[in-house]
């Protein structure tokens, strides 16, 4: 899914973030997000750690944007979240590219992950992102490859591995903290 974020960062460690599926009057509130250093990150209990996941795919891929910065200081912002984590509650599926959702919030909040290979997300999703705020993802990827060598492996990188039936493909700078990681992690 798309998901906007309008965060307010109370410290470099720690930010809230609220969640729309949008950036126009029309967006409903969708979620919220909590995020953390990996010096916050690293003093969680092994079974809290399992409720956050990394940024750094998000970061190197592109798929994490900043519309409305300059490229400077959307630069400037992903050098400070490379190594990160975040803590997400979906409370309202109002649906996504192709799939239709609820007309109010139901059911309870889930727990949201990142998508941390190539080829998870949907088709066409990144690429109708990308048009409709005029996005060259390959181009901010590139922009972003001085960042590869601060980016440290990360917990939760492979959760959602087995989820995906067509294949996906890591890319440089995103590996795993734990040797073994799978579905049965969450």
């Amino acid at each position: 899914m798309e998901a906007h974020h309008f965060c307010h960062v109370a410290s470099p460690d720690f930010a809230q973030c609220v969640i729309f599926d949008g950036d126009t009057a029309q967006a409903h509130l969708i979620g919220v997000e909590y995020m953390i250093s990996k010096k916050l990150f690293d003093t969680l209990s092994p079974k809290e750690q399992r409720y956050w996941h990394p940024h750094n795919y998000e970061i190197l891929s592109g798929e994490l944007i900043a519309p409305g910065l300059s490229s400077a200081a959307e630069h400037k912002a992903m050098a400070g979240k490379i190594n990160s984590y975040g803590k997400t509650f979906q409370l309202w599926n109002t649906g996504s590219f192709e799939h239709k959702g609820d007309k109010l919030p139901l059911d309870n909040p889930e727990l949201m992950w990142s998508f941390n290979r190539e080829g998870e997300e949907r088709p066409g999703l990144v690429e109708n992102r990308d048009k409709r705020l005029g996005v060259d993802i390959e181009k901010v990827r590139r922009s972003r490859q001085d960042l590869l060598p601060l980016a440290k492996p990360q917990a939760g990188v492979n959760v959602l591995t087995d989820y995906f039936t067509s294949p996906t493909k890591p890319i440089p700078g995103v590996t795993s903290k734990w040797l073994h990681e799978s579905k049965s992690a969450q």
